[in-house]
């Protein structure tokens, strides 16, 4: 499922630690070298790379890129080269420190928690205390208001259970607090916040499905009906990250999410006025004119490892172009060659 190509024959971490050290060197930087290196290496291998580096040249590879490297190159391979827990628990504190902390910001956080595994989430969570002195729930309440803090809280401090275990029962009855709540307009009800905070992902599956069944209307649906705020769109957001990841990643990285009139394009079969305002809370690559390079890279880097294969899959269906054709169309350089290098390309 990932895009990632690692070489069948790798260099060693020193050897790979001497070829960035070269690429460092001299008048400009080989960047090329440096995409090789480190966009064609795992998770395990870029950790032992940099730990390599460090040990070698009493520097750490983080300080060499940033001296060398600038722009929305730099950002995309610092994220990359970061150890994926470390990588996410900064992906959440800069969401927490914008300035203006709208949906497209804090949908990270239900991102890390609901589009990855419970083992996952648990490791984030210690690297932001190591990283930032405090817990990343603690955070979340000094800088989040009600009633975003309430259940944004309760989806990163859930441990979930990771085996496919459901029972049907539950699944209708709590299908059934879930639609009284919604239909009471109360998102914010226990009922919500706990069923959506602490069921495993196969059993809020199956909830979903009955709440379909028994009331004609997806849960998606019924939510949108109870206004437009920012609760309700990352009420929207974790369904959708939990029953289908790459479709939330597809929406993440579409280039053309745009309304001009009356032309609105959408995963969803929505009217018009309904996509509009949804334009205005879905973080889509492209808002307007230009492309937005942070939600780009975010959604490339983090999934690449995961399941970009099924992400550009849905992206394909979707919008009858491949997520490659996108990042070729909307970004140049090197920049443009680092994310095709993780969408499994040769540079």
């Amino acid at each position: 499922m990932a895009t990632l190509i690692v070489p069948e024959i790798v260099p060693s971490p020193i050897q790979d630690s001497e070829t960035l050290k070269k690429a460092f060197q001299g008048w400009g930087t080989d960047k090329k070298a440096v995409i090789r290196v480190l966009g064609q290496r795992n998770a395990g291998q870029r950790k032992k790379i940099t730990q390599a580096y460090q040990q070698l040249y009493n520097e750490s590879i983080f300080d060499s890129l940033r001296s060398e490297i600038s722009g929305d190159f730099l950002n995309a391979i610092l994220l990359w080269t970061y150890d994926p827990p470390e990588r996410d628990a900064r992906l959440i504190n800069d969401a927490l420190k914008a300035r203006k902390k709208g949906v497209k910001h804090l949908q990270v956080i239900v991102e890390v928690a609901c589009a990855s595994s419970p083992h996952h989430l648990m490791a984030v969570r210690q690297a932001y205390c190591s990283l930032f002195d405090c817990s990343v729930e603690e955070d979340i309440a000094s800088n989040i208001q009600l009633p975003l803090r309430k259940f944004l809280v309760a989806l990163v401090s859930s441990y979930r259970y990771d085996k496919e275990v459901v029972d049907m029962n539950v699944a209708k009855l709590e299908a059934a607090h879930l639609h009284e709540s919604i239909k009471k307009k109360e998102l914010d009800h226990n009922h919500v916040v706990w069923i959506l905070g602490t069921r495993n992902f196969f059993q809020l599956r199956a909830t979903f499905a009955c709440y379909k069944q028994e009331y004609s209307s997806t849960i998606d649906q019924d939510i949108l009906k109870c206004g437009n705020d920012d609760l309700q769109a990352l009420l929207r957001i974790t369904i959708l990250c939990i029953e289908s990841p790459e479709k939330h990643f597809a929406e993440v990285l579409h280039s053309s999410a745009e309304c001009v009139g009356c032309n609105c394009f959408s995963l969803f079969s929505l009217d018009c006025s309904t996509l509009c305002n949804m334009c205005k809370v879905i973080n889509s690559s492209v808002v307007g004119l230009g492309t937005d390079e942070d939600s780009l890279t975010r959604a490339i880097v983090t999934r690449a490892e995961v399941d970009m294969v099924k992400i550009n899959e849905e992206y394909s269906r979707a919008y009858k172009e491949s997520v490659v054709d996108a990042v070729i169309g909307d970004t140049s350089g090197d920049y443009k060659n680092f994310l095709l290098t993780l969408l499994g390309n040769q540079i």
